[in-house]
Parts: structure tokens; C-alpha cells; sequence
């Protein structure tokens, strides 16, 4: 891998490229970018995903400056790709939709988890597994899966966009509730192994929420940290921080505090920057004297259910919108959550939002202790906020049940009674801060609905210009740029 990128760069750069080059595996990069930004002096590291080179598991410790890979599983016995491969079995697609999968999984029962424990996954006394590559395409197929593995279940596979049936619900289930038992299963070997009371994640299926939160609240470990750009894109990071930290000319890593400080490494936007576009292109606007008057504006619209596209700030590093590249809505609406994904996000109507909530107000709303800044950890809606649901209810069909109002916040209420929480610090994210704590001076509730500014298939929004054009294009009914708000109805005729 190495040669072959010199003769690469050799080939770009002509013969004056003379850089010293450093490969850095794809599982150490993992787990370097979730240990090197952590507050630990001292962790046991999980990187789990579908397969990198061919390690698709790792333990390793990290303290201070040094990260080193303790042991390993390897291809083809992967959690990543078992849950890939029901990914494409429930319609949708490989490597991009597997949130969507952790999505559907509540609307349903974990009735098919013997059927994957006798014949497609087994359970080894280190606390790994193995898969049987009888059922998985991914083994040398031209599909994820095979003829066995359609045999297993009564459906078919199902086909992209098609109607989807409780049975789906269910086997959606129980691949969440077998990736789960894998994730808990590895942390209590690792934990046993490394004596370690902190835990650092990163990988692909660090980004499944509702796994994390039950490693958090199951006691394994103390504390855990999870790199925000859990997924590849995180690697970049990993593999750049282990070369400096494992230089002779680093310095020491300094412990005890987030070095990711919200994940705000993108691109800004000065307001000057904005009114230039928006001026050119004629876009009518209005400007504000000060965040507390602009705060006040957007909270009034807010409470009119009004949805607002949300853009302040550098752009945040990952998957997650943490406020600064986000749509928000007030919470407290019953038709919020169906509006945002049929008018707005134009996506499955299944899907959940997540909730963002002042950081010191979130055990007032949701069961977590401590701190979930990158959307990362799922936790349930406090008793007291639930609202009964009869029993009849429960027994209907996924796509009624969806429909009936979980809590006193039920556009961030799943259907289970949880939220991916995010919760909003004051020093990290003060603009979002502040426009949270207004809404909680008018309304009492600390929590705004927060989802990704985009479209479905498109990527969050970067620039003014990105922003404008998705305000557009969708029912969206108000944009912030910075201290600027625009107002769709004033808007000329779109056509872009």
C-alpha cells in the first residue's frame, strides 16, 4: 500500500515530491482519532465496523501518546457487515442507510433472534463472534446476501422504496437487538482484559446510537467517549494525530479535556460575506442589531411551528448537525415530526429527530446522566413526561402507531419512548445556547427539535448558498444566516 502510493504521488508531483510518507492501518487510524481527542490520560479503545483492510474489530490502549492495537478480528466475521447485509435485505442501501435500519427497529419486535443465532452468528467465549459465510454475499457473491439467507425469513428481500410491513419492523429488530448483545459482549471482555474503566469508540458502528446508550447505562465501563465522526471520515483525523503523537517532536497530549470542542472544524461565513450574496442575487432580508433581538424573532416563529433552517458558525465535523448547520422546530408539536420528514426532509415517515436540550436541563427531560454533545447516545423520555398509550395502540400497525403522541415533546418522542440526545453546552456552542435558553424563558421548554440541514441524499449544508437553495426547495418557512433572517414568503420565484 505504501510503494503504491509513492509511485502515485511521484506520478502527481513529477520528481520534486520528496515527503517522507507514514501508512497508518484503518483500525489504528479508528482508533487514534477516538482516543487522541478524549479528556483520558489513560483508555481501552473499541473500533467496530464492516471491514477495514481486514480487521473489522480491535481492542487497543491508549495512554498518554502512545496507541497500540491489543488484539483483533478479521474478515469476514463482522458486525458491520451483518448488519449491512439486513440493510439490503430490508431495501435499503449498503454503507448509507444502516441508520435507518436502527431507525425502524422500535416499530418492531426482536421475534427473528433465534433465527440469526442458529444459523447466522455464533458466540465465542472471548466475547467475539463468528458469522457463517453461508448466508452472506459479502463473501465472495455478487450480493450481500444469498439464497440461504432469504430462505431463513418469510419475506422476500425487499424492493427499494416498496411498502413497508410489520415483518420488516420486526427483523429490523432483531438485527439492532443482535448488534447490541455484540457491542455489550466485546466492551466486558475488553473491560475485563484491559482493567480499564474508560472506554474509547469510534468506527462505523459507534455511530449506532441505541448501542451506545446501553453500553453507557449498562455500568461496564465509567466513562466512555465517542469520536463524533465515528465513520471513515474520521480516520482522516486518526491517522494524522498518531503520526504527530507518535513523532519524536510531539509534544505531550494534554488529558481532561474534549479536544474535538463540538466538532465545529468546518468552514464560516462572515455576515459581510452573506449579505454580498444576498444582495446580488435581490433576496430580501433582515438584520439585527444583536443575537438577543434575533433570538427573540426566531422563538416567535418558532412557537408558530414555524420551521427554521438554523446556520451560524464553523460547520460541524461529521454526520450530526449540533446546531450550527441544523433545522429546528418546536418540539412540543404532535405534527412536527411528520411535517419535517414528508414537507421538509422528504424522507421515510418513520423516521425520528432528534432532540438538543440545555445541557444542565436534560435529566429534567431525558434518563441520561452526564453529558451526549454529539448526538451519539440514546436515552428514554422521563416517566413523567410520557403520555399513556392504551393498549389497542400497541397493537396496531407501525404506520398508526407512529402517529400517536408519545410525550409532552413528542416531535423528538420515538415510538419506544426514546431520543438521541444532544445536549447543548454554553462555552462550546454559545450561539445555540443562547437561542435554546430563549426558547425556554418563552416556553418553559429547554429542548428544540435539531435535525441535518439538508435533503434527503444531499449532504448538510456548507455555504449561504447551500443553505438558500435547500430553504427553497423545500416547505422550510424561515432561514437564519448568521444575524440575518429570511422569510420564505418574501422570497422570489426559485428556479435553480
Amino acid at each position: 500500500m505504501r510503494e503504491n502510493l509513492e509511485v502515485l504521488l511521484t506520478q502527481v508531483g513529477g520528481d520534486a515530491y520528496s515527503h517522507s510518507i507514514q501508512y497508518v492501518d484503518h483500525h489504528l487510524s479508528h482508533a487514534s482519532s477516538a482516543f487522541y481527542p478524549s479528556p483520558f490520560e489513560k483508555a481501552a479503545i473499541l473500533t467496530i465496523d464492516g471491514v477495514g483492510e481486514y480487521a473489522t474489530t480491535t481492542y487497543s490502549l491508549g495512554e498518554r501518546n502512545l496507541v497500540s492495537i491489543q488484539s483483533e478480528l478479521t474478515f469476514p466475521h463482522s458486525v458491520g457487515l451483518l448488519y449491512s447485509a439486513f440493510t439490503y435485505y430490508l431495501g435499503f442501501r449498503v454503507n448509507s442507510d444502516e441508520y435507518k435500519v436502527m431507525g425502524l427497529a422500535p416499530y418492531g419486535k426482536p421475534r427473528n433472534i433465534d433465527q440469526i443465532e442458529n444459523e447466522m452468528i455464533s458466540w465465542l467465549d472471548d466475547g467475539s463472534f463468528a458469522l457463517n459465510p453461508e448466508y452472506f454475499g459479502t463473501f465472495g457473491g455478487d450480493e450481500m446476501i444469498t439464497e440461504r439467507f432469504l430462505k431463513v425469513f418469510d419475506e422476500p428481500k425487499r424492493r427499494p422504496e416498496s411498502k413497508l410491513t410489520q415483518a420488516h419492523c420486526d427483523i429490523a429488530a432483531s438485527v439492532q437487538a443482535i448488534t447490541e448483545k455484540a457491542v455489550l459482549r466485546l466492551a466486558s471482555h475488553i473491560a475485563e482484559v484491559s482493567g480499564n474503566r474508560n472506554l474509547c469508540l469510534a468506527g462505523g458502528v459507534a455511530l449506532n446510537c441505541v448501542a451506545n446508550g446501553k453500553l453507557l447505562r449498562s455500568g461496564i465501563f465509567d466513562q466512555i467517549w465517542i469520536q463524533p465522526a465515528a465513520g471513515d471520515a474520521g480516520g482522516a483525523l486518526g491517522a494524522a494525530l498518531y503520526t504527530y503523537f507518535s513523532s519524536s517532536e510531539a509534544e505531550q497530549r494534554i488529558c481532561g479535556t474534549d479536544k474535538m470542542s463540538g466538532a465545529f472544524l468546518g468552514p464560516s461565513y462572515k455576515p459581510r460575506q452573506i449579505k454580498s450574496f444576498l444582495k446580488e442575487n435581490s433576496y430580501p432580508f433582515t438584520t439585527f442589531d444583536s443575537r438577543n433581538e434575533l433570538n427573540e424573532e426566531v422563538c416567535r416563529l418558532l412557537v408558530e411551528e414555524k420551521v427554521v433552517g438554523w446556520f451560524t458558525g464553523r460547520m460541524e465535523f461529521g454526520p450530526r448537525a449540533l446546531g450550527h448547520r441544523s433545522i429546528i422546530a418546536d418540539p412540543r408539536s404532535p405534527r412536527m415530526q411528520t411535517l419535517l420528514n414528508l414537507k421538509i426532509k422528504y424522507r421515510e415517515s418513520f423516521r425520528p429527530f432528534a432532540p438538543s436540550v440545555l445541557e444542565e436541563h436534560v435529566g429534567e427531560f431525558f434518563e441520561l446522566e452526564g453529558k451526549s454533545p454529539y448526538m451519539l447516545i440514546v436515552a428514554d423520555v422521563v416517566r413523567d413526561r410520557r403520555l399513556s398509550v392504551s393498549e389497542n395502540t400497541e397493537n396496531q400497525l407501525w404506520s398508526e402507531r407512529l402517529k400517536v403522541p408519545r410525550s409532552d415533546i413528542p416531535a423528538v418522542t420515538h415510538v419506544d419512548y426514546s431520543a438521541r440526545v444532544h445536549t447543548v453546552n454554553k462555552d462550546v456552542n454559545p450561539e445555540f445556547y443562547d437561542l435554546l435558553e430563549c426558547f425556554f424563558w418563552a416556553t418553559g421548554y429547554p429542548v428544540l427539535v435539531n435535525t441535518s440541514f439538508n435533503v434527503r441524499d444531499e449532504p448538510i449544508v456548507c455555504s449561504p448558498q447551500d443553505a438558500y437553495r435547500c430553504f427553497m426547495r423545500t416547505e422550510m418557512d424561515v432561514l437564519v444566516l448568521e444575524e440575518i433572517i429570511l422569510l420564505k414568503e418574501e422570497q422570489p420565484l426559485f428556479i435553480n
